[in-house]
Formats: structure tokens, C-alpha cells, sequence
């Protein structure tokens, strides 16, 4: 089975995470996700991220601390993804929609509501963990 290594930015705001929503066409369509993408041949998570940040949603950042990972197959796909999250401070906040067709910050009851990517369910409950903690500036 194919493993592909993908990145995933938690980005906070006030008490809220950002989340993006699969468009219609897209596998899993209408599911929600942490923003980023599959790493390139010798390319870092970090430049990763930055990179799928800037082509995705038209906004400069920094990719910040690792925060976990989650590994999940989906056979639909025939592949496991290592999702892998990190914290990215992003330099503004006119996110575009070039991919998905929503993006919106959500407080941590919303989170917990949501229908998500199977990989994506881990990374939501570091990030709820995150928001409850007080470990968003």
C-alpha cells in the first residue's frame, strides 16, 4: 500500500480553528479538513505547508510547531495518508477559495460537529485540546 506524507495547518484565532470544505467534484466531497497537502519529493513539512497555504488560499505564513500526527488508510483511495499538523501563523486573513468552497473558523463545541476526513478527526481533537488549554495567543 502507498503511505503519503501530507501536512495540515492549525490555525487559531481568538477561541476559533480554521477549517476548509472539500468542494463538490473533490474526493470526500462536503467533509471538512485542516488546510494543506501532500509534500513533495525533498521537500520539508514546513515548506510544504507554506507552499500549499500560498497555492490553496492565495495567503503568506510560517509553519510553527509540529503538533501530531494521524495516520489513516482509505481504501477508497487505496493509500495511507500520515497527516501531519503543525501550527501556522498565517500573515493575513483574506484566506481565498481556490479549492474548497467554504473556509471558517470554528469555536470547539463546533468543532466536534462537524463531518470531517477520517484523517483530519485526530488533528481536531489536538486542536479542541489546544482551544480548552488556552494555547492559542
Amino acid at each position: 500500500m502507498i503511505v503519503r506524507r501530507v501536512t495540515c495547518a492549525v490555525i487559531l484565532r481568538e477561541d476559533r480553528v480554521l477549517l476548509a470544505r472539500r468542494a463538490p467534484g473533490q474526493k470526500h466531497a462536503g467533509l471538512w479538513e485542516f488546510p494543506g497537502g501532500k509534500t513533495e519529493p525533498g521537500e520539508s513539512d514546513e515548506a510544504c505547508l507554506e507552499r500549499e497555504i500560498r497555492e490553496e488560499f492565495g495567503v503568506s505564513g510560517r509553519a510553527g510547531e509540529h503538533l501530531c500526527d494521524s495516520a489513516y488508510t482509505y481504501n477508497d483511495l487505496g493509500m495511507q495518508i500520515l497527516l501531519c499538523a503543525y501550527r501556522f501563523y498565517p500573515e493575513s486573513e483574506a484566506f481565498q477559495k481556490r479549492v474548497h468552497d467554504e473556509i471558517r473558523y470554528f469555536d470547539r463545541e463546533q468543532l466536534a460537529q462537524l463531518a470531517m476526513t477520517p484523517a483530519d478527526v485526530p488533528i481536531a481533537r489536538r486542536a479542541a485540546e489546544m482551544l480548552l488549554s488556552g494555547e492559542n495567543p
